[in-house]
């Protein structure tokens, strides 16, 4: 049976890969799709080397969120990282595009350059400095930082779906969506947080231990895009899929 045919009863619904394009020896998918997973990878040795060194010190400053990092001496290494996110991110579902595996007019797609317009923003607009006082800088780095959050859930599940049942992508697709849906779910803890706030108006931060929230949010959301960027790297090295 040809790839991309549908293996159900019913009418194909997926793209067609049996007027496939080969990729070629050293396409260049293949090093943006390396690049983009191996920049996943370095943000996560960077904060974590900064999570490390916190905790050596004592574990409970990582109740403290991530982007205070921002406000230290560090913030090189916080900044260079989640550029180094935004960027790979957009490497990787740029590759899946280029294998005609998405459209940068879908909504996956859409969603994951809004993933990364936000982390590019959490970045530009440092977070509240309260020994200094609120700032509109921290009210965009708040917005920013809902928007990526929230909008990588929707690029995983989004983009995976209409290849889970697929008989090459199938694998990958599954293992993205699944992520996507953790994502969802780790996400779950700051909306509850809200909406005690909102009934019973204690502050949303100190309903939950956010910074140990906001770390298992960032683990499962990132590796979310080094699966994606998995699947990237296989598809470099497969077919190219006919336009949809």
């Amino acid at each position: 049976m040809p790839e991309g045919r549908n293996t159900g009863a019913g009418p194909s619904v997926l793209p067609d890969v049996s007027t496939a394009e080969l990729a070629p020896p050293r396409s260049p998918a293949r090093f943006v799709a390396l690049g983009g997973a191996a920049a996943v990878v370095l943000t996560v040795l960077m904060v974590g080397s900064l999570d490390l060194r916190r905790a050596s010190t004592s574990v409970t400053l990582l109740r403290r969120t991530i982007s205070e990092y921002a406000l230290g001496p560090h913030r090189w290494v916080f900044d260079t990282a989640v550029i180094l996110l935004a960027v790979g991110s957009l490497a990787i579902v740029g590759v899946l595009v280029s294998r005609g595996l998405a459209r940068w007019t879908s909504a996956g797609a859409l969603a994951f350059v809004a993933w990364s317009t936000g982390l590019t923003l959490v970045v530009l607009f440092p977070k509240h400095n309260w020994a200094v006082g609120p700032s509109v800088s921290g009210d965009i780095h708040r917005v920013a930082s809902l928007v990526a959050f929230l909008s990588l859930p929707l690029a995983a599940t989004l983009l995976a779906r209409p290849w889970l049942r697929h008989e090459v992508w199938g694998g990958h697709a599954r293992r993205v969506f699944r992520l996507g849906l953790l994502s969802a779910l780790s996400f779950a803890p700051i909306l509850y947080a809200v909406l005690v706030n909102a009934v019973v108006g204690t502050p949303w931060w100190r309903v939950v231990p956010l910074g140990y929230v906001e770390r298992l949010l960032v683990l499962v959301e990132v590796v979310a895009v080094l699966v994606a960027g998995l699947w990237a790297i296989a598809a470099a090295h497969r077919p190219k899929v006919s336009q949809w």
